[in-house]
């Protein structure tokens, strides 16, 4: 989880060939409309957001036995507790990073259809994951290798 440009898919997928285990990009469950919308700059609201993030649930339930990574925004509680509705045992990986960062990242990735220009209301999105939540903050100021060995080390440290 965490904003757009802090390196969901690419860490998600290299999360899940590590781990051995099936990798989805919620980016690709969007339906068209939400893509309209995000691509003319206009951020989605949460009536936007439910069915695509009943979607991604339904892709968590589908592995919750046998394990599977999704990269997804999930930047609210209220989201993530939609998702954990399908898959209780979701840990969630949020990859943090400060605004100088994420939009350096952001600058290296022409043709998205997610514009720099909706960082700011990404942030002011973004609810911290709980203490009650299952899951890690990483710092993605660092190597995709870096941060997908940080998450194995502190799963098997809180396993």
């Amino acid at each position: 989880m965490g904003v757009s440009g802090s390196g969901k898919s690419t860490v998600g997928a290299a999360l899940a060939q590590r781990l051995g285990v099936p990798f989805e990009d919620a980016d690709d469950l969007h339906p068209a409309a939400n893509i309209a919308k995000m691509s003319a700059g206009i951020p989605l609201d949460d009536d936007d957001r439910h069915p695509w993030l009943e979607t991604i649930g339904e892709w968590l339930a589908t592995h919750d036995g046998d394990g599977g990574v999704i990269s997804c925004s999930a930047l609210k509680r209220s989201y993530r507790d939609q998702l954990r509705a399908h898959a209780a045992r979701a840990v969630f990986v949020h990859l943090h990073g400060t605004r100088e960062v994420i939009a350096r990242r952001q600058a290296s990735r022409p043709g998205h259809f997610m514009p720099a220009s909706l960082l700011d209301s990404q942030f002011d999105t973004l609810e911290q994951l709980a203490d009650d939540e299952a899951g890690v903050v990483i710092d993605v100021d660092q190597t995709v290798d870096a941060i997908v060995q940080q998450y194995v080390d502190l799963s098997v440290d809180h396993s």
